[in-house]
């Protein structure tokens, strides 16, 4: 009995010596000296030498002077997977892709051809009128109201706005109090709708956004253009103009990807934002648009690269990459 507890003791040492010492140790050493990059996540790094994040992990970008990735179906997180399960006639997905495509949109066919649809959006919104009655910012916070809310939690800014305009407006809180007995204590989301119902009669043609001042100061104000209302209001003008012409996009600029590994974009995607960007970094370095955007371009063809060689598929760039690149080569934006 003796003996074969020793031996089974000795087996047993031997395993776990090999199997949990030595075995990963030369693995380890094997990553370390011939694929440290992958070995330690393939981290992309800042000008400051801190990581900026994987190059195999998408994640968001919302300023206008950076590439976006694909929208995520999963709010980028590398360790899930799933689908939206949002139909077509869904107005949270229909605001997504609308959000994505007002700003960069452009005309494809007719006297505008390849114009961007974005001006035309603003000068609709600033009319103040959908389907013959007046008040926009009204009409969409009324039909939409998870939007408007969600307007609300959005930025901590919006929501002190949004409770500033509550202070000065007691006696329309105290009626919605009374209206909806639920809820004594509203926060500044549950007033979302009726803030933005008074809001489009106070500002008509006009919708609260970020706005930056000399020194760099930032404050919510009444606008009557920008991304926020071209973002917001396209897919109310596309209803009121459903004959105009528009562009195709590229399937992966609007279509969720459903897992947070999905780091890279196509060329294709690149390109169409490529006017947006070229301008947002020319505005901040005060340069010459076409100038910037060259440089920009040139950046996404260096990068852009295809399975195999190119033998397969269709290049495709690595957001990160190429954002990291044009923070180093242009500084912080603005």
């Amino acid at each position: 009995m003796k003996a074969y507890f020793s031996k089974s003791l000795l087996l047993l040492t031997f395993a776990v010596t090999i199997c949990c010492g030595l075995y990963p140790l030369v693995l380890w050493v094997i990553g370390q000296t011939v694929f440290p990059d992958q070995a330690n996540g393939s981290l992309l790094r800042g000008r400051d030498g801190q990581p900026v994040g994987s190059r195999l992990i998408a994640q968001p970008f919302t300023k206008d002077e950076y590439f976006q990735p694909r929208p995520s179906a999963i709010s980028y997180d590398a360790s899930a997977s799933g689908p939206s399960n949002l139909s077509a006639s869904n107005y949270t997905l229909r605001a997504r892709v609308a959000s994505t495509l007002g700003p960069i949109v452009k005309y494809r066919g007719g006297a505008k051809a390849g114009q961007l649809v974005a001006p035309d959006v603003e000068a609709w919104f600033q009319q103040d009128t959908y389907k013959g009655a007046p008040h926009v910012v009204a009409q969409w916070a009324d039909a939409h109201n998870s939007l408007a809310q969600a307007w609300v939690k959005a930025d901590p800014t919006h929501a002190q706005y949004v409770t500033d305009w509550a202070n000065q407006h007691a006696d329309v809180v105290a009626q919605w109090v009374k209206d909806n007995p639920d809820t004594p204590k509203p926060e500044a989301a549950d007033l979302a709708v009726v803030f933005f119902e008074h809001f489009s009669t106070d500002h008509p043609g006009a919708f609260p956004a970020a706005v930056t001042h000399e020194g760099g100061t930032a404050a919510i104000e009444p606008v009557r253009e920008g991304t926020d209302i071209q973002a917001t209001f396209f897919d109310m003008w596309r209803d009121e103009h459903p004959r105009e012409d528009l562009a195709e996009v590229p399937s992966d600029l609007v279509m969720a990807s459903g897992s947070g590994l999905d780091p890279h974009i196509t060329l294709e995607n690149a390109e169409y934002q490529l006017d947006r960007v070229a301008a947002a970094w020319a505005k901040d370095t005060s340069r010459d648009p076409a100038q910037v955007r060259g440089e920009i371009e040139a950046v996404l063809q260096t990068n852009a690269t295809a399975p195999f060689g190119g033998a397969v598929g269709v290049r495709m760039i690595n957001v990160l990459e190429v954002n990291l690149q044009l923070r180093n080569r242009y500084g912080e934006p603005a």
